[in-house]
């Protein structure tokens, strides 16, 4: 009896409901040979067209594998026809019919873009990147997957690293909310419904903690930062019922992670109670021999299944060596087995046993050319994410009194970058572009002019290239760009990075404006002062004369499909900008990393009265502060914070605080705001950081609406991993501080005793 037909026998036909699964899961196992068990662990990239016959020898290998059953896992075969082949080889000629799983990286949507993660977090609306990881994974399935390589859940504070566009920021309690939503996003209530998918947490861990912010570097990082900082964000994904755990090319104390026990069996599957399985990044078993921690790929199978890794993503090391080392006694088979049953569960879960082509269905596929609503839905996310970092002269929104807008930059007039890096199956040069946004929001009587001005590439790059710079430095465009701000009466300068600037594999030295950017803005600006700079981005971008210069600036980074129309609706003012920063703005290169929740030093300001007194912590060429920190965002209205209370000045282990503050919209606009609550820890058995967010919420205000908001606070909120390693809260003074952002804040202090 196949496995399709034997897991059958234990569903209920009157209630659907599976009953003795882990009979089925152990029955299964025990029919298996150690052959086909390392096949389940064991993941193909696809290489050649499923739906054909294969020519090269390695895709004969790899369709005979599958047909043996030697394979667990697919990546990156696309389309419901393909996977539909794909997993009938797997089901129909095998001994067991055990199905595969199909995954893909599915980071910002599928055919729909929505705003790249970093864009979307800004946003702090959890039910937006809910629903908008919701509809990727409904386009994903319909496409044929069940499978998706994301959220990314890395802390970084380094912009440098190209991949922080792929996160949720520099806070662990920020990115642990919104990992947790995507998470549900992906897996819904149900995880055996055909348009959801299974979730991965990657990368577990520390991978945001790169030296010097190189890709597939090692890493650097304390007990204390790991524990308190890293690791939030894995457990809320846990919490959430994540299937899958994705690990990181780099090491973690000298080990690599994907051989790191420490991490993968007593953190992650011991003290975290993980139940799922543990998938490799690409390759990361065989480049433990590059590492030179293994010393051959039979070394580095032995030290990947002991570290607790279950499934191999594509260097085919535990295929061609994990057999030999149980044959051997190195490996107990019934580590396999525990990997293996990780795995067939989750099968199992998707309901594959049941129906293995559920998610081969032709007839969902009319959605990826169906997806009016989708685009709806991410109009709505753009809008929410992009961030208004300052707007002195209150340009914004544009006046009515404006008659002549002048539009300079290549960027504006791109319909590709917009997309963002890691764009699944999104047509190329399928977004909208500011000047289309523009052209249709503005009134017909505005007049719009336009000057590509700089150039940024020569050619438009994809994924898999390096962005060509070459001639970047070119002017040639400056002319008609001056013109074009003399005539104006307000411009609108785009500028910022090529979307494949940042994404994996774009790490940067550099992270201020490349080319000739900064050189034509200064040019503009000394003709014309109105000038509103739109960034478009991947990363923040580190240029102080930009900052302290131009009156108003809207960091939009990469805003998806609809990024023209969202950026045109807050400018013009049908929609007023809620975003708050989830990353902090540098004024240098030099400050990085640099984070809003440091550690107190010993010397942390001068001597109050003494000017000449320069032992202190800060630098002697730039402040130490970012330019813009962590929870900056502006509005159009303004936003009062008022009467913060505590409803006790002393709570007990067993009891919880009360925070209320009155927040009241003093402008003339209705609007949105983030309110959060930060705790500062006065005293305790390590450093703790100056400030650390622990609640926030965001209430849309009508001018002149004032609420109350209230926020609860329980020892949990309070506790951390001391040098004992465990989690407990200390008795103590403790500062609780709220408002708009990391800095402008409202305190009032209470004590927590035993």
């Amino acid at each position: 009896m196949s496995a399709i037909k034997a897991a059958n026998t234990i569903i209920d036909s009157s209630s659907g409901e599976e009953t003795n699964t882990q009979d089925f899961i152990e029955d299964l196992i025990g029919k298996m040979t150690l052959s086909e068990k390392i096949g389940q662990m064991t993941q193909y990239d696809a290489s050649w067209d499923v739906t054909g016959p294969p020519v090269q020898k390695d895709d004969i290998d790899r369709y005979e594998k599958i047909a043996e059953g030697r394979v667990g896992a697919m990546l990156n075969i696309l389309g419901t026809e393909a996977t539909r082949e794909a997993q009938k080889i797997a089901v129909e000629n095998s001994r067991l019919g055990i199905p595969l799983l199909f995954g893909y990286d599915v980071v910002h949507g599928y055919k729909t873009m929505f705003p790249i993660p970093i864009a979307d977090a800004c946003s702090w609306d959890l039910t937006h990147i809910e629903n908008a990881t919701r509809i990727a994974a409904t386009e994903a399935t319909a496409a044929g997957l069940n499978w998706a390589f994301a959220p990314m859940m890395d802390i970084s504070r380094d912009a440098r690293w190209g991949r922080v566009m792929e996160g949720a920021g520099e806070d662990p309690y920020l990115v642990s909310k919104v990992s947790a939503a995507r998470v549900k996003g992906f897996q819904g209530e149900d995880l055996s419904k055909p348009d959801t998918m299974a979730a991965t947490a990657k990368h577990f861990a520390a991978y945001g903690f790169l030296n010097a912010a190189l890709e597939y570097n090692t890493t650097e990082i304390s007990d204390n930062t790991f524990l308190n900082q890293v690791l939030p964000p894995f457990k809320a994904a846990i919490d959430a019922g994540v299937s899958t755990v994705m690990n990181a090319f780099s090491d973690f104390n000298g080990i690599p992670v994907t051989a790191n026990s420490y991490l993968q069996r007593d953190i992650l599957k011991k003290e975290l109670g993980f139940k799922g399985f543990i998938i490799t990044d690409y390759s990361t078993i065989s480049e433990m021999v590059v590492h030179q921690y293994a010393k051959d790929n039979k070394d580095a199978a032995y030290k990947a299944i002991i570290a607790g890794t279950d499934m191999d993503m594509e260097s085919r090391v535990y295929e061609n060596n994990l057999e030999a080392l149980v044959n051997e006694g190195a490996v107990e088979e019934k580590m396999i087995d525990d990997a293996v049953r990780r795995i067939l569960t989750l099968k199992l879960n998707l309901g594959l046993f049941d129906d293995p082509y559920r998610y081969c269905d032709e007839s969902r596929s009319y959605l990826l050319d169906h997806v009016e609503d989708h685009h709806s839905k991410a109009l709505e996310a753009a809008k929410s994410s992009a961030v208004l970092l300052k707007n002195d002269k209150n340009l914004l929104p544009i006046r009515k009194s404006v008659k002549t807008i002048g539009v300079i930059g290549k960027l504006a007039d791109d319909k590709d970058a917009p997309l963002g890096s890691w764009r699944a199956r999104t047509e190329a040069q399928s977004g909208v572009s500011i000047l289309e946004g523009l052209q249709k929001h503005v009134p017909s009587e505005t007049e719009i002019l336009f000057a590509k001005g700089y150039t940024l590439s020569v050619e438009p790059p994809t994924f898999t290239q390096e962005v060509d710079l070459s001639q970047s430095d070119d002017e040639s465009g400056f002319t008609e760009a001056l013109e074009v701000a003399e005539r104006s009466d307000l411009v609108l300068f785009v500028l910022g990075e090529e979307c494949f600037q940042t994404g994996e594999g774009r790490s940067q030295t550099f992270i201020g404006l490349k080319g000739a950017q900064l050189k034509l803005l200064k040019k503009v600006y000394a003709i014309n002062k109105n000038v509103v700079a739109i960034m478009m981005n991947g990363r923040p971008i580190a240029e102080p004369w930009l900052y302290e210069n131009i009156p108003s600036i809207l960091e939009s980074w990469y805003l998806g499909s609809q990024s023209g129309n969202a950026i045109a609706e807050l400018l013009t003012g049908k929609c007023n900008p809620s975003g708050k920063l989830a990353l902090s703005i540098p004024r240098s290169i030099g400050q990085i990393p640099i984070s809003y929740n440091h550690t107190r030093t010993g010397r942390p300001d001068p001597i109050p009265g003494d000017p000449n007194f320069v032992f202190w912590s800060h630098y002697s060429d730039c402040d130490k502060t970012p330019q813009y920190a962590f929870g900056h965002g502006l509005s159009y209205t303004t936003f009062e914070y008022s009467n913060l209370k505590l409803n006790t000045d002393t709570i007990s282990m067993d009891e919880s605080l009360t925070v209320s503050i009155e927040v009241e919209n003093t402008g003339s606009y209705d609007g949105e705001e983030v309110v959060q609550l930060y705790i500062n820890d006065l005293y305790s058995s390590t450093i703790r950081p100056v400030k650390e967010l622990k609640g926030f919420e965001k209430l849309h205000f009508k001018a002149g609406e004032k609420k109350t908001v209230t926020f609860t606070i329980g020892w949990k909120d309070l506790a951390f991993y001391g040098a004992d390693r465990i989690f407990k809260a200390e008795p103590g003074e403790f500062d609780v501080m709220v408002g708009g952002n990391s800095e402008d804040l409202l305190s009032a202090r209470f004590e927590l005793t035993a």
